[in-house]
């Protein structure tokens, strides 16, 4: 069991990792350790699971973590695309029109497009498949204190019953939320707070009298806009109002507004499931470590529901975090590998924060639905272009590259393979697990660990994408390395663990 712990000679429970926090970050983090054979511990301050659908939109580069974690199918299952937008004013139909469009040309990944699926529902999905690796997550769990030494981090840990209990870990990750604990604990204050963003309400209800083919948006309400989202595989739909200034006297009565801000009555609202109205906020921690413990998801960076960028952000610090662990766990990689998340996920974040806000304060209007409009902002949320490129574990060897060409620190791109029946079918399908990659295109791979999935491709088509050399692809899908020489190969492995 991934979870299982043991007792140090002071008595205080162990484990490898301490995990504070079961959302979509924390899940994902636990589910990643879990397939490496990590030791974490996954604590919940709550009694459950977030039960609301604010994070309902999966982009591309999110569904291929998924795939890669085991549970592309269930999400595939349980979601649906976004429908088209349609806006109403004084009671008519003002016409259907796309937010999102698709950017033209491949983007090389078989999922192109945005997925929606409600948020609850992604984290049902990922605590079955964590409890699948042999985990679970601990409830009404709070984190109430930490220290940490050279070595390891000391938790003080508090039960709703009552009890209270030491947990000692090798490292600790804060994915415990915008009023992280642990991040307050550290006395890491963030950045940017006041955005001036306007207030907004967010509520999942039933509703009478409104077809589920549509987004339906009232762009000039009075008020502020409104939308009613209809969620895929339930009978619910998202609700979301934005005001125009942040009175604390504003009405939050879901019902009452509807009514106000269009042609629904207030009885047509047959059931509000549950509600939050906030502030959203454009904040950044300045950095994601201190020492022993790393900060992740909207502990690290919190923001504005524009374009989609939250939930997909936090998932992918998860996936980044979780492989680096996982060699300097098991592997014996270097401990400085771990350096690498915040240089590579903090430069990210501070540019995806710009985008949200950007996003949130255009908003949903039917002139932002035109087709190039639509197809820039698919290209612009879908993260497919996220990239380390600066990072110190990239390693581009090849001179004079032309123009345009893939480079050491992007994203791999998934490319359909020449072969018969029973071999792989594309390149995702070679990368897909815990593993580094070894792709040889063109050339004859040098001999590696075998803990190293090697594959070679004579195509010419792969070679026109990713040129000829050799690439080692991370296990998060990265190209790490770029080179035509088979001795930069292995200073690398040895690097993470694997020479």
């Amino acid at each position: 069991m991934t979870s299982e712990s043991q007792l140090d000679d002071r008595g205080a429970t162990t484990t490898e990792v301490l995990i504070v926090g079961a959302g979509p970050t924390g899940l994902t983090l636990a589910c990643d350790l879990a397939r490496r054979g990590v030791r974490c511990r996954l604590i919940e301050q709550s009694d459950r699971l977030f039960p609301g659908s604010r994070g309902k939109g999966l982009q591309p580069r999110t569904q291929e973590v998924f795939d890669d974690l085991g549970v592309s199918d269930a999400i595939r299952a349980a979601g649906a695309p976004f429908p088209p937008m349609m806006s109403w004013e004084n009671g008519e139909r003002r016409g259907a029109w796309h937010l999102i469009g698709q950017a033209p040309g491949s983007p090389l990944s078989r999922y192109p497009s945005v997925w929606m699926i409600p948020q609850w529902r992604t984290q049902q999905i990922l605590h079955e498949r964590l409890r699948q690796l042999g985990g679970d997550v601990e409830f009404d769990t709070s984190l109430l204190d930490l220290r940490q030494t050279a070595e390891d981090v000391t938790a003080e840990l508090a039960h709703r019953d009552g009890t209270l209990r030491t947990v000692t870990a090798r490292y600790l990750v804060a994915a415990d939320g915008g009023r992280s604990a642990v991040r307050h604990a550290l006395g890491i204050a963030m950045v940017g707070k006041d955005s001036g963003l306007r207030p907004a309400l967010v509520a999942d209800v039933r509703i009478d009298g409104l077809d589920r083919e549509n987004w339906h948006v009232w762009p000039k309400a009075p008020g502020g806009s409104m939308l009613l989202c209809p969620l895929p595989g339930t009978d619910d739909f998202q609700f979301s109002a934005q005001f125009e200034t942040d009175d604390s006297d504003t009405s939050r009565d879901v019902r009452g507004i509807i009514a106000t801000r269009s042609h629904l009555l207030a009885g047509a609202v047959t059931d509000v499931r549950c509600a939050s109205y906030y502030q959203p906020h454009a904040a950044l921690a300045p950095r994601f470590r201190c020492g022993r413990v790393f900060l992740a998801g909207d502990a690290a960076h919190v923001h504005p529901p524009g374009g989609g960028q939250g939930l997909n952000t936090s998932v992918q610090d998860a996936y980044n975090l979780g492989w680096k662990l996982g060699q300097v766990l098991r592997h014996g990689a270097r401990p400085r590998l771990l350096d690498s998340y915040q240089a590579e996920r903090l430069p990210v974040a501070a540019e995806v924060l710009e985008l949200s806000t950007r996003l949130y304060r255009v908003g949903r209007k039917p002139e932002v639905g035109s087709a190039g409009e639509a197809a820039r902002r698919g290209r612009a949320t879908n993260q497919l272009g996220v990239g380390y490129r600066q990072s110190p574990m990239t390693a581009e060897a090849r001179d004079r590259l032309p123009e345009g060409a893939l480079r050491a620190g992007d994203r791999a791109p998934d490319v359909a393979l020449p072969g018969a029946a029973g071999h792989p079918r594309r390149l995702f399908d070679v990368f897909r697990g815990p593993q580094f990659t070894l792709l040889a295109i063109g050339v004859k791979p040098p001999s590696v660990s075998a803990r190293v999935r090697t594959h070679s491709v004579h195509d010419d088509a792969v070679a026109e994408i990713y040129g000829e050399g050799l690439f080692l692809v991370r296990p998060d899908g990265y190209v790490g390395l770029a080179t035509h020489d088979p001795a930069d190969v292995r200073p690398y492995l040895t690097a993470v663990g694997l020479g």
